[in-house]
């Protein structure tokens, strides 16, 4: 159920319209009947008006305004029940739409991780946890394994393995020297290590994406409501036809009749209806939207912006080729790399082994292992010495300086030695998701008109990556307010939608008609700042999600045409006097009925 104390009036208002319009039915015939309704229209009513006021304050008029009138002149003109059946309407429908949105927030504070609130500093000779806004320049931190670094600062460690990749788009781990400087928001991928902070928390890098993401959902302009632009063409047209009615006849009971007839309880229940069905079945497909206006957004997109780390690629290292010397065997070179490897929690470490058990090798136990942070593993594997590790590490042990010819930009190499000689080295990279060249023409024929990558990655890399894939640009060495300008300029073509994981991604998240996370191993701040959350690590249910936006949008629309032409009709039939208030709300509950089974249609969207 809604929780915020706006989403909780909205359902009060329904339960008491409901309760009321039971009541007085139960006591049908008796004085209490007409009694019972007005007091349950009475709130609908009072909350109607004030949000019509503030919606005018700020310029803004919508289909609201005929509810508020043909309950009002219901209940002015002695039709209590009539004036009854439309608060349960509306109430129904609003209270709809902040179910959706309700909904959506439940599910996200589900998903999400939250950022540390803390970090752990020496003092004394002693570790204490302290809350980041505690964090003062000079102190000195200890970084934990796998642990975000909080602040900006030096390290203070002799040697430090970082994963930038969530802000700076590298895939592979960086490793930095003892005073070399590190940004907040990045994740230490090896060995605990010390810093010294340089800024606070507040003035960190971390926080300044942040703010960055604030500010741009705020100077993004909020969408509309799809029914209330329909509003001013049909409101107008609905006031003339009950003002004819009552001018022509002297009869104020027709104006008011066709007034209930033009309540917009089609428009305002079944384009709901139709974008929360759309909204669960998108989520069915793993894609999970926040809000109504979010999906409508989704079906007029014009530009795709593509982060690379993450999203376009798998966001982790893996072995992309394997270069043997001597003859050698290239499954034998990654059977004792990996058998040697199991020791090692480093990120790479981890592929390779993860790369060895995916083709079937089995890895024997390793012996004697000893590591170099940061350089590489010694020990021994089935009786025989094994050197893993980075080429000047092996080299400097054997003697023998591998060629670095045939790798490719971005990636990086492991070298291994056996028994004290050279045997190979382990190609390693970031590579493309599976699958993406024919998801990329998908999404073209789908209507998206161009399709651009926007990375922090080296413009070497970026092209090598996405060679073929006919993209319309690429966007290489960009920073996150990089990414912000890319989006405001691709804005002036038409709506657009970014796609990223990263905390560098989060402002140009915010900042695009529809940002779109990668939920499953993304960072917080860009599922955070998103309107959409991928909840599986591909990218193959955003085209899916994309079909449900269009076909939920056009389906609302089909319901607003059928909507008003019924509406138009029976208008015209109150008119003429062939039908009272009373069954002008009844053909209005018919008209209801018709167009929200049209729009549960969004249930069943196929893709």
């Amino acid at each position: 159920m809604p929780r915020n104390p706006a989403d909780q009036l909205k359902t009060a208002l329904l339960l008491i319209a409901l309760a009321g319009l039971l009541a007085g039915l139960a006591l049908w015939g008796q004085p209490a009947a007409p009694l019972a309704w007005q007091a349950a229209t009475l709130p609908v009513l009072a909350a109607l008006v004030v949000e019509i006021l503030r919606s005018l304050a700020r310029g803004e008029v919508g289909l609201d305004i005929l509810a508020a009138l043909s309950m009002s002149a219901a209940l002015a003109f002695g039709e209590p029940l009539a004036a009854s059946v439309v608060a349960v309407m509306y109430s129904g429908g609003t209270f709809l739409e902040s179910f959706a949105s309700a909904r959506a927030r439940a599910e996200m504070e589900a998903l999400l991780t939250r950022v540390p609130r803390t970090a752990t500093r020496h003092k004394d000779g002693a570790l204490e946890d302290i809350p980041l806004d505690a964090i003062r320049p000079g102190d000195l931190l200890l970084i934990a394994q796998g642990a975000t670094v909080p602040v900006d600062g030096t390290l203070a460690s002799p040697m430090a393995m970082l994963d930038t990749s969530a802000l700076t788009g590298e895939p592979l781990p960086r490793r930095l020297s003892q005073g070399q400087a590190t940004m907040s928001g990045v994740t230490n991928a090896g060995e605990a290590f010390d810093l010294t902070a340089t800024r606070a928390a507040a003035d960190s890098t971390y926080a300044g994406i942040l703010r960055m993401v604030q500010a741009a959902g705020a100077a993004k302009a909020p969408m509309a409501r799809l029914a209330d632009r329909w509003s001013l063409g049909f409101l107008g047209l609905s006031l003339a036809i009950a003002g004819a009615a009552w001018g022509l006849t002297g009869d104020p009971v027709r104006a008011v009749a066709v007034l209930v007839v033009a309540t917009p309880c089609p428009l305002i229940l079944a384009v709901p209806v139709a974008l929360v069905a759309g909204l669960s079945r998108a989520a069915q497909l793993g894609v999970l939207i926040k809000g109504a206006a979010a999906l409508e957004a989704m079906a007029r997109i014009h530009t795709l912006i593509l982060d690379k780390t993450g999203t376009l690629t798998e966001g982790r290292p893996q072995i992309t080729a394997i270069h043997v010397l001597d003859g050698g065997d290239a499954a034998g070179v990654l059977r004792v790399a990996a058998a040697l490897d199991q020791a090692s929690t480093h990120p790479m470490a981890q592929a390779i082994v993860a790369e060895a058990r995916a083709r079937g090798l089995v890895l024997p136990l390793p012996e004697q292992v000893q590591e170099f942070a940061g350089e590489g593993v010694a020990g021994r594997v089935d009786g025989q010495d094994v050197l893993v590790g980075g080429e000047a590490f092996v080299a400097a042990r054997t003697g023998r300086q591998l060629a670095l010819a045939g790798v490719e930009p971005g990636a990086v190499t492991v070298s291994v030695a056996v028994g004290g000689k050279t045997a190979g080295r382990l190609v390693m990279a970031d590579p493309l998701r599976k699958g993406v060249g024919p998801l990329l023409r998908h999404l073209r024929e789908g209507g998206i008109a161009r399709i651009v990558l926007a990375t922090g990655d080296r413009a070497a890399v970026a092209a090598r990556l996405t060679e073929g894939l006919g993209l319309t640009a690429v966007h290489a060495d960009l920073t996150p307010a990089g990414k912000l300008a890319l989006v405001a300029e691709e804005r002036a073509r038409g709506p657009v939608m970014m796609v990223g994981d990263g905390v560098n991604d989060a402002p140009a998240l915010a900042a695009a008609d529809v940002g779109v996370a990668m939920g499953a191993r993304g960072a917080a701040a860009s599922a955070e700042a998103a309107d959409v959350v991928l909840l599986v690590d591909r990218l193959e249910p955003l085209a899916g999600g994309l079909t449900v936006a269009r076909r939920a949008r056009a389906i609302a629309l089909q319901s607003v045409a059928a909507g008003i032409g019924l509406s138009l009709l029976g208008q015209v039939a109150a008119a003429f006097g062939l039908l009272s208030p009373v069954q002008g709300a009844l053909a209005q509950e018919a008209i209801d009925v018709a167009v929200i089974l049209n729009a549960l249609r969004a249930l069943r969207i196929k893709v």
